[in-house]
């Protein structure tokens, strides 16, 4: 049996949860999310748990057990605390600026580049080099982050772009040249 499908989700206070056949919906503090899941799964809901279970062992079932129980638990997060990614950007002269709900980036450009947030995030720039993408749907914060890390990706060779927080950018040695000039 699946170790992460077999495991209950705590369901915290506040939190209400609607099975109507397939379709799930997660109410809590933060919003409301809806996800329509695969029918074969059988989502239970006892107090204060939710429990995923498989009908047979088969090979569709066991790939859609762990997955539909990560992904009940994803909302059940979302709308209580929700999920965040930070970026860093790095480079001379390379900064973020607010603008209302929009962010303005200049990454060496000859013009600014402008990101509008999916729906349901928020971009907030917390410092001139570093943004913060923030929203209750874990799938759609990492959309939005890729999306904005795509625009100036890390350069191999001085590392400047645009990268997640705590990422690690391998550098690429340079050309070496000569070393002694011609006799």
């Amino acid at each position: 049996m699946s170790r992460i499908g077999k495991k209950p989700i705590k369901i915290p206070a506040g939190v209400i949860i609607t099975i109507a056949g397939k379709q799930v919906t997660v109410t809590g503090p933060r919003g409301e999310m809806r996800r329509s899941l695969n029918p074969d799964m059988v989502i239970s809901l006892a107090d204060d748990t939710l429990a995923v279970t498989r009908p047979s062992d088969s090979k569709n079932h066991r790939a859609m057990h762990g997955l539909t129980r990560t992904l009940l638990a994803n909302m059940v997060e979302g709308v209580t605390n929700g999920f965040q990614k930070y970026l860093d950007i790095v480079g001379v002269g390379f900064r973020a600026e607010q603008k209302g709900t929009e962010l303005s980036l200049r990454l060496g450009f000859s013009h600014t580049v402008t990101v509008t947030p999916l729906p349901g995030i928020t971009l907030t720039a917390e410092t001139p080099n570093r943004i913060k993408v923030s929203g209750i749907n874990r799938e759609t914060v990492g959309e939005m982050a890729a999306e904005i890390r795509a625009i100036r990706p890390p350069d191999a060779y001085k590392g400047k772009g645009i990268r997640y927080a705590g990422e690690r950018v391998r550098q690429k040695a340079g050309k070496a040249g000569k070393a002694i000039g011609k006799k």
